[in-house]
């Protein structure tokens, strides 16, 4: 750390109607309303609301959906979200035009063990959000994370993954949905349409096995 970087300490509190805190990010927290309800709330009460406001406006735009966590209100605190079961997905980000215009920016974006190396860290596009998306669908069928000898916190162990997917070593561990995980790192699917293509391909061939 150089001499000119600040060090932020963050501490867990608890808005009015939150038990406790079950998760946390980069900005915010994540408290326990009830069974079926959390609040995403800044990390600090002094923290603006502008990244949870614009995250508001990408649950609005989506709209409703049975693999979205639902919005279920919000308030001078934060974000009132459906609490997720064990399997649901969640992802944000920005909203662009058809000509790739930003609407909307969550500034948001994938963690390191989903991030597509790339110039600009804050660029964003179906290429970024597929090549996640074969991480995911990697930790569904294995169970961890890409790259599990590789321990967070360790030293330099954020540069030893993105080095790992810059220079394509990706992980070779034989499954039934191996190359279409490459092929989301590799860039060779144009759009999710495409992907899904591959994945019913598979399964049906998993049920004629079967």
């Amino acid at each position: 750390m150089s001499d000119n970087e600040d060090v932020v300490i963050y501490r867990c509190y608890c808005p009015p109607g939150v038990k406790r805190v079950i998760a946390s990010g980069n900005s915010a927290f994540i408290g326990e309303v009830d069974d079926s309800t959390v609040l995403k709330y800044p990390l600090s009460p002094n923290d603006d609301m502008s990244r949870l406001k614009a995250e508001k406006k990408l649950f609005e735009a989506v709209g409703e959906h049975e693999r979205i966590i639902k919005l279920k209100g919000s308030s001078a605190m934060g974000l009132y979200l459906e609490r997720a079961v064990k399997g649901d997905l969640y992802f944000q980000g920005m909203l662009l035009a058809h000509d790739g215009t930003v609407l909307v920016d969550g500034c948001s974006r994938e963690t390191t063990r989903y991030y597509r190396p790339r110039y600009d860290p804050e660029d964003a596009d179906t290429k970024t959000d597929i090549f996640a998306l074969g991480c995911t669908i990697y930790f569904i069928i294995m169970g961890h994370n890409v790259f599990p000898d590789i321990q967070d916190g360790e030293e330099g162990w954020r540069e030893k993954v993105e080095a790992r997917f810059t220079t394509h070593q990706f992980p070779d561990n034989m499954h039934v949905c191996a190359e279409i995980a490459w092929k989301c790192w590799l860039g060779k699917y144009e759009s999710a349409a495409d992907l899904l293509s591959d994945i019913k391909s598979v399964e049906a061939a998993h049920a004629e096995v079967h």
